[in-house]
Formats: structure tokens, C-alpha cells, sequence
């Protein structure tokens, strides 16, 4: 590595922390506190690399770490994303994780089973994509839990869940974006897409923390106040796979929406041949599972 690409590298690293907490206030309206919000920037901790914040945070957790606890880093060597798969976590992006408990005064989760762990997952996902959205950049929502930005992946969200008594006990959301990091084809950073635009709104890694932390927090909120009935419609919304067409068992379907328990809606187009017997009872529509299929980005 070169001195120059040292010297950007250590700038990457570096993240500060009153400049968060700064952002943060202006994005709630000059207040941070208990009452104002569910989630607490008194216990955050900030790592210029780390293998991976889940685990991490994990970890905090075992040794008493309080629900609300932050960890943030610039580098992951190790970040995962949904169903194992890698996620590439180069220096110079945002990645994030927030621990939740069941029953909790601030930071708490509603009593949801853990069948129900994707209301965490399309909340969180439709909470970040408004904050971007509100700051000028037009971001989507690929389902379940990537984020969008002109047909290529700007980030992503993963979600784990401790479990007692068929309930979630613990809950941690971590959350990737792609600020001036390296990104692989199908992907986008903020740095490369305001190349093309005139008065970016967003002016610092610090402040994306704190847009993507607010949107977080807003979307468990109102989760927790109103349900999941009222976030789906503002998902749906903004969901980039809306129209898109599927093959489901040989069978030719389009994507109508998400179902409350996170299910992808898929309508089967009755007038196209099936080599399905006609004894057989076809639904009109299907509702799949995350990681049940794959709508790749070559059709976005």
C-alpha cells in the first residue's frame, strides 16, 4: 500500500463520534434522550475494523452490555449478510449493529414470536430507506432487506434473534451501507453517486450513521406503536420488485407485494399453459419465504 492510500485509509478509519451525536440531534430536532427515543447513544461503542458488529455486539451482550448498545465500524474482515452469505465490508463504509430486548423501557421489541422476526427486517428496511429518502437520495428496497440505489445494491440489513419460550429475547439488526468503500459490480457507494450530483445532502460518514440510526429507530418505533399493517404499505411502496416477473415451479408469476409475516406475494398468471395436471388445485397466489427464491439484480 502506498503512502497516499495509507493516508486515505487512516481518513476511512477514523470515525467521530461527537459529529454523530451532533447529526443526530439536528436529525430528531435537537434532542437525544431516554424519553425522545427508544435507542440510546450512551453505550456506543466505535471500531475502525472489526470481523464482524453482530458478533461483536454479541459478544457485549454476554458480558452485560444493555439493550440500546451501539457498535459501529468502518471495516468488517468478516461481515456477514442474510442466510451466511458474505458481505463484502471494505474500509470506508458504515457498518452498524443495535441490540433490542423483549419488554425493555427503551430499546424494546414487541412481543413477537420468532416466526415473526421478519417484521424486524422489512421495518428496519422501510425506516432506512425513508431517512435516505427524506435527505435526497432515492433509494429502493430490493426484499426482503437490501437497499437500493439506482438498479444496484447500496446496502443491506441482517437480522438475529435470541429466543425464550417461542418469544424474542434479544434481538440484534445489523445494518451495511456503502459510503466510500469499494463495492463489487452490482454495487453502489454515495460518494460514486454524488459524483453526478449537484448538492449532496449528506455530507459525512457521521451523518449517514446518524440518518441510517434515526431510520432505524423509526421504523422499530413504529412497529412497536402501530404494527406491522402500517409500515407494509409504505414497503410496498417502495419496494423495487413490484411487477417483477417470476418463475415459481414452472410457473410464471408476478410480485404484488409482502405479506405481514414477510412472505413475498407472488400472482400466477392463469392463462400460460402449466405441466401441472388439471386435477390438481392451483392457487392464484403464492406467498414465499425469504431465501426461497432469488430475484437477482440483472432484472432490477
Amino acid at each position: 500500500m502506498s503512502k497516499f492510500e495509507k493516508a486515505i485509509s487512516k481518513k476511512l478509519s477514523e470515525f467521530n463520534q461527537q459529529k454523530f451525536i451532533n447529526s443526530l440531534s439536528n436529525i430528531q430536532g435537537g434532542r437525544i434522550s431516554h424519553t425522545s427515543t427508544p435507542l440510546s447513544v450512551n453505550h456506543l461503542h466505535i471500531f475502525s475494523s472489526l470481523p464482524s458488529t453482530n458478533q461483536t455486539l454479541w459478544q457485549l451482550i454476554d458480558s452485560g452490555a444493555l439493550p440500546g448498545t451501539i457498535v459501529l465500524a468502518t471495516q468488517q474482515t468478516a461481515g456477514r449478510g442474510q442466510w451466511g452469505r458474505n458481505w463484502r465490508s471494505s474500509i470506508g463504509g458504515l457498518y452498524m449493529s443495535v441490540a433490542f430486548s423483549k419488554g425493555c423501557g427503551c430499546t424494546r421489541i414487541p412481543k413477537i414470536s420468532i416466526s415473526q422476526t421478519p417484521q424486524l427486517t422489512l421495518s428496519t428496511a422501510w425506516g432506512i430507506a425513508s431517512g435516505l429518502q427524506n435527505h435526497g437520495v432515492p433509494v429502493k428496497i430490493k426484499w426482503p432487506n437490501d437497499l437500493i440505489l439506482e438498479n444496484r445494491k447500496l446496502g443491506g440489513i441482517l437480522t438475529e434473534t435470541r429466543v425464550k419460550k417461542e418469544k424474542i429475547a434479544w434481538a440484534v439488526i445489523g445494518v451495511g451501507v456503502n459510503w466510500a468503500n469499494s463495492v463489487p459490480d452490482i454495487g453502489i457507494n454515495l460518494q460514486s453517486y454524488y459524483r453526478n450530483q449537484s448538492q449532496p445532502e449528506i455530507s459525512s460518514l457521521e451523518m449517514l450513521a446518524a440518518i441510517v440510526f434515526h431510520g432505524l429507530d423509526s421504523g422499530i418505533r413504529q412497529l412497536l406503536y402501530s404494527g406491522i399493517e402500517n409500515i407494509l404499505s409504505g414497503y410496498n411502496q417502495l419496494l423495487i420488485n413490484m411487477g417483477q416477473q417470476v418463475l415459481v415451479e414452472d410457473r410464471l408469476g408476478e410480485v404484488v407485494g409482502v405479506t405481514n409475516s414477510g412472505e413475498l406475494k407472488v400472482k400466477i398468471n392463469q392463462s400460460l399453459p402449466t405441466p401441472k395436471t388439471q386435477s390438481q388445485i392451483l392457487p392464484s397466489e403464492i406467498y414465499l419465504k425469504p431465501g426461497t427464491i432469488s430475484l437477482g439484480y440483472d432484472k432490477l
